[in-house]
C-alpha cells in the first residue's frame, strides 16, 4: 500500500517505538530502520520526514553510531532528537561536549514561538531531558530556537534546510506539549496530509489479502487473543470459506480460556471461521520438559505451534497460506526492526523455525501497534467484550512460569491467576488498569500453615497501566485488593505459601516476566 511515510532513524534509543507511535497518532504512518540501514534504501522509500532517535552515545567517540551526511541533502525535513540533536550538529560541523551540568527529568523550556516547531507551543513549557552531553556550538546555518537555564541550545533548526532538533524528548508523555511538537513537525513542516485512517487501512489489507490469496487455502493460527482474533475476522472478510481458523490449545491457556475461545469462535459462536481446536497439552509439557531458559522456551513452543499448523494443514489438503497475528511490537522486540538488540524473542516471529511448510506467512496486522489493532477490530465490527480483551502471549503461561514447565506449575498459576482477576474485577478495578495477570516464580520458601512447616512456592501478582504496552508503570491497587487476593491464594492454591507483588515499571521490566 503507497502511504505517505515517515522513517525512524534508530541510534539505539529506548524510546523509538513511541517516537513512531506518537506519530502515528498524528494519522501519519510511520516506520523504525536502523542507523545500520543503507541510504539508498532509505532513499528509495521516498520519506515525507525523517526522525533521529535518541541513543545511549555519545556522537564525538570513536565507533559511536551515525550516518551519512547525504541523507541531509536530501531535501526532506530531518528532526532530531537528544542524541540525534547531537549526531547532526556533529555531522554538520557544530561541537557536541560532556555538558557541565547533566539535566534528567521534567524541565522548563523556554521555546521561541515563531519556530515552526513550537507554533501554539507554549513560550515557558514543561519538557523532558536526559542527556550527559550539551550542543556547545552551533553547526553553520542553525539558530537557536529554545533553552532552558543549563542548556542554552534547547532547541535548534535549519529553517531553509527544513532541519530541526531538540535536545529534549518530545515524545514522552512528560514532555507536556511534545505532541503538539511533532504534529507541527508532520503537519507543519513536512507537509504531510494524514492519510493513515483505520478505516481505509482495513478495507485496503482485505482487499490487499483477496488479490494476493486468490482461490488458495488459507490457515489462521487463532489463540483467540486480541491480535490473532482481529486477523481472523479481517481473514474471514477477505476469503471467506477458503479460510480454516486452527485453535491450538497448547495446555498454557488461562484457566478455563480454551472453552472460551471455543465458544466464542467454534460451530456454536457468531463467526463462521471453519474453526479446528487441537488439543496438544501434553505435546508441549514433552517438548518443554527440562528446559528453563526464555529464549528457549519461546523457540520450543514457537516451533511446536508450526508443526501443529502444518499438521492440520495436510489434512485439510495443500493449504497456501498461514496467517499469524504478528503486530509491529513483536517484530521490534524480536529484533528486527529499527536498532534494538532482542528483548524477547515473539514465537510468531523471532521464534519460527528456518523451515516453514506453507508457501508464504500472511500477517495483516505486522504494521500495527497494539491500540491500533483494537481500532481496527472495532472497524470490522468485533464486539468491545473481545476487542479489548486482557492481553495474552502467545506461548501463553509458558512465560509465566519462571524456569521448567510442568502441568502442576500450569495448574498452580491458573488458579492463582484466576483469583487474581476475579478480586480486580469484582472490585471495579478491571477498567482501571490495563494488565493484570498472576506468574509463578522459581522461588520456594519456608512457611507454616497450620502449625506446620511448608517450603513452597511464591506467585507474584503484576498489574500495570499503559497507553501504548511499549511503556507502563505498575499499577496502585488498594492494599485491600492485594490482601484478599494473598489470603485467598495461599489458602486455596496448592504448594503456594507466599504472594508478593511487582512494582516494577517498563522499563526496566517488561510486562511479562520471561
Amino acid at each position: 500500500m503507497k502511504r505517505e511515510t515517515v522513517i525512524v532513524l534508530d541510534f539505539g534509543g529506548q524510546y523509538n517505538q513511541l517516537i513512531a507511535r506518537r506519530v502515528r497518532e498524528c494519522n501519519v504512518y510511520c516506520e523504525i530502520y536502523s542507523y545500520k540501514t543503507e541510504f539508498e534504501k532509505i532513499k528509495a522509500l521516498q520519506p515525507k520526514g525523517i526522525i533521529f532517535t535518541g541513543g545511549p552515545n555519545s556522537c564525538y567517540e570513536a565507533g559511536a553510531p551515525s550516518y551519512t551526511k547525504e541523507i541531509f541533502e536530501l531535501g526532506v525535513p530531518v528532526l532530531g532528537i537528544c542524541y540525534g540533536s547531537q549526531l547532526m550538529m556533529h555531522l554538520l560541523g557544530g561541537r557536541v561536549e560532556k555538558a557541565p551540568v547533566r539535566e534528567y527529568g521534567k524541565i522548563e523550556v523556554t521555546v521561541d514561538q515563531k519556530s515552526k516547531l513550537f507554533g501554539g507551543v507554549s513560550e515557558k513549557t514543561i519538557c523532558w531531558m536526559s542527556h550527559n552531553d550539551y550542543i556547545s556550538q552551533l553547526a553553520p546555518g542553525f539558530m537557536a530556537s529554545a533553552h532552558t537555564a543549563d542548556c542554552p541550545y534547547a532547541a535548534m533548526e535549519c529553517e531553509e534546510k527544513r532541519l530541526y532538533a531538540t535536545q529534549f524528548h518530545p515524545e514522552v508523555l512528560h514532555t507536556k506539549e511534545g505532541q503538539k511538537m511533532l504534529s507541527n513537525f508532520v503537519y507543519g513542516i513536512c507537509g504531510c496530509k494524514g492519510d493513515w485512517k483505520m478505516d481505509s487501512f482495513v478495507e485496503q489489507s482485505i482487499q490487499a489479502i483477496r488479490e494476493k490469496v486468490g482461490k488458495g487455502k488459507v490457515l489462521c493460527a487463532l489463540s483467540g487473543g486480541v491480535d490473532s482474533s482481529v486477523a481472523a475476522v479481517m481473514l474471514s472478510k477477505a476469503v471467506g470459506s477458503q479460510l480454516t481458523c486452527v485453535f491450538v490449545d497448547h495446555g498454557l491457556l488461562r484457566k478455563n480460556e480454551g472453552d472460551e475461545v471455543e465458544a466464542v469462535f467454534g460451530p456454536e459462536g457468531e463467526y463462521d471461521l471453519n474453526f479446528i481446536r487441537v488439543n496438544a497439552q501434553e505435546r508441549f509439557y514433552e517438548k518443554l520438559k527440562g528446559v528453563e531458559e526464555p529464549e528457549q522456551k519461546r523457540k520450543i513452543i514457537g516451533e511446536e505451534f508450526i508443526r501443529v499448523f502444518e499438521e492440520e494443514a495436510k489434512k485439510i489438503g495443500a493449504v497456501d497460506y498461514l496467517v499469524q497475528g504478528t503486530i509491529y511490537p513483536d517484530v521490534v522486540e524480536s529484533g528486527l526492526g529499527g536498532e534494538s538488540t532482542v528483548i524477547k524473542s515473539h514465537h510468531n516471529v523471532g521464534g519460527l523455525p528456518e523451515y516453514v511448510d506453507f508457501k508464504e506467512i500472511i500477517e495483516p496486522l505486522r504494521d500495527l501497534f497494539k491500540d491500533e489493532v483494537r481500532k481496527a477490530g472495532l472497524e470490522l465490527g468485533i464486539p468491545e467484550y473481545l476487542v479489548f480483551r486482557q492481553p495474552f502471549p502467545g506461548p501463553g503461561l509458558g512465560i509465566r512460569i519462571i524456569g521448567e514447565v510442568t502441568a502442576e506449575k500450569v495448574a498452580m498459576v491458573q488458579d492463582a491467576d484466576a483469583i487474581w482477576r476475579e478480586e480486580i474485577a469484582k472490585a471495579g478495578w478491571d477498567q482501571k488498569v490495563n494488565q493484570y495477570f498472576a506468574a509463578l516464580t522459581n522461588m520456594r520458601s519456608v512457611g507454616v500453615m497450620g502449625d506446620e512447616r511448608t517450603y513452597d512456592y511464591a506467585i507474584a501478582l503484576r498489574a500495570v497501566t499503559t497507553t501504548d504496552f511499549m511503556t507502563a508503570e505498575s499499577a496502585d491497587i488498594p492494599w485491600e485488593i492485594i490482601g484478599r487476593t494473598t489470603s485467598r491464594i495461599v489458602n486455596e492454591v496448592k504448594n503456594v505459601n507466599r504472594v508478593l507483588y511487582d512494582c516494577t515499571g517498563k522499563p526496566p521490566a517488561t510486562v511479562e516476566f520471561e
